[in-house]
């Protein structure tokens, strides 16, 4: 079987996409005999987690470790999901993990994101590695990537977010992501206000907790930035190669993460220095070069939407802004329109290319419900990102900008042929 062909078999195993429990995971697991040899950081949170990952791999690359990724969901291909040495596995590295998660199952049933995970595990434990790094997906306490014991965790900033599944407020939520915490092994907490909830976890249960703010802080100027943790203090830090006001807080609680570890895995200030410049996480307040200017963020939470529009009120002047938008029908659709309302002059709404997505329509029915008292804003509807993006380059000026957010699809959308190319109203 291809590649493509495991996923679609993967896509039929299980009657439901999301089933929050450990059991059936944890079964095929052992069945499977994986034991992931090297040291492992498993990252948790609502926003940030892609971007934290992201900077441990680029600074654990740089320091000469190697490295292996698992993140999700991915942009464009299947094999994003799985970096080892900073690169995406090729899709063949794969096919016998498949094969022997299959034979492993039995009659169990997988969901995707369980049978996906384990194959990518399987790879991971056979390669020779000094560092894995896990990014949980939904929650942690039950997610699949918690079947795995982390020899650090690490949590970004929680905020409300799959309320049907992880609670209705950011105490319930902190407690389930709490989960991935283990007695004795260090906790990293890089959300300057965490829940309480968090904090009473890593207690009850004997964990080392690392507090931003307390164990560990960064301050900056335009120029640079410092840190310093318990032990370690690093000045004349130049800024993450990724953009964006919060990045400096992930930057922190990656470099807090570093110095808990700094026994097994210790890391140079060259090697900090080189991560950072270095990074790369595409979609993530991606600004892609040429005019019109065109900014592709997934973020898809009222929390990642008021960062992407502090991030956009902080580009300089644009005469006018045009997005392309299309999300979830499980998300704060009303909270996302109403605070990006205000910086936009032209909205392109999509369909995508899942059952749980809002149509375009749907979304342009939601703005129209909020609009009242913002700036007057043109709106349409197209079929697909790619769509919306030649329509809103027809219209954009060689001055404006293209701001490309909300679900990964979304911005998976306009990358699935590479970066969009453009030339003033040129389309895509």
């Amino acid at each position: 079987m291809t590649l493509a062909e495991w996923l679609a078999h993967c896509e039929r195993l299980h009657p439901k996409t999301i089933e929050l429990t450990l059991e059936r995971v944890a079964a095929v697991k052992s069945r499977l005999g994986i034991a992931l040899g090297a040291t492992t950081i498993v990252v948790a949170g609502t926003n940030g987690k892609g971007s934290t990952c992201a900077m441990l791999e680029s600074i654990a690359v740089a320091a000469g470790y190697r490295v292996g990724l698992y993140s999700k969901p991915h942009l464009v291909h299947f094999e994003e999901r799985c970096r080892i040495g900073g690169a995406s596995v090729d899709g063949a590295a794969l096919l016998p993990h498949f094969e022997a998660v299959e034979r492993a199952r039995g009659g169990t049933s997988l969901t995707y994101f369980e049978f996906t995970l384990l194959a990518i595990a399987s790879l991971l434990a056979a390669t020779p590695l000094d560092l894995v790094i896990l990014e949980v997906g939904l929650g942690g306490r039950f997610d699949a990537v918690n079947a795995f014991d982390g020899d650090c965790a690490v949590l970004t900033s929680i905020d409300v977010d799959h309320v049907e599944y992880l609670g209705p407020d950011r105490e319930s939520i902190g407690r389930e992501k709490a989960g991935i915490m283990r007695a004795g092994r260090p906790a990293i907490v890089s959300d300057p206000m965490p829940p309480r909830s968090v904090i009473d976890e890593a207690a009850r249960i004997g964990a080392d907790l690392w507090l931003a703010g307390r164990d560990f802080r960064h301050a900056g100027d335009r120029q640079q930035w410092s840190w310093s943790g318990r032990g370690t203090r690093f000045a004349g830090l130049g800024y993450p190669a990724l953009r964006g006001a919060n990045q400096l807080l992930n930057a922190s609680g990656a470099l807090a993460a570093f110095e808990a570890l700094r026994e097994r895995l210790p890391v140079s200030a060259q090697a900090i220095r080189t991560g950072l410049a270095t990074v790369e996480l595409p979609g993530r307040f991606q600004v892609v070069p040429g005019t019109p200017t065109i900014v592709l963020d997934v973020a898809h939470n009222p929390h990642a939407v008021a960062a992407l529009a502090q991030n956009l009120d902080q580009m300089g002047y644009f005469p006018q802004t045009h997005a392309v938008f299309g999300a979830m029908r499980d998300k704060d659709i009303g909270a996302i329109l109403t605070r990006m309302a205000p910086l936009v002059d032209d909205w392109h709404f999509t369909d995508l290319p899942a059952a749980r997505a809002a149509s375009a329509a749907e979304l342009a029915d939601r703005f129209g419900a909020i609009d009242s008292g913002t700036k007057r804003a043109t709106i349409a509807t197209h079929a697909s990102p790619r769509a919306a993006l030649a329509a809103a380059l027809g219209r954009a000026d060689p001055a404006d900008r293209i701001v490309v957010f909300g679900s990964f699809y979304t911005v998976g959308g306009v990358l699935e042929n590479g970066l969009p190319q453009r030339s003033g109203r040129d389309a895509v």
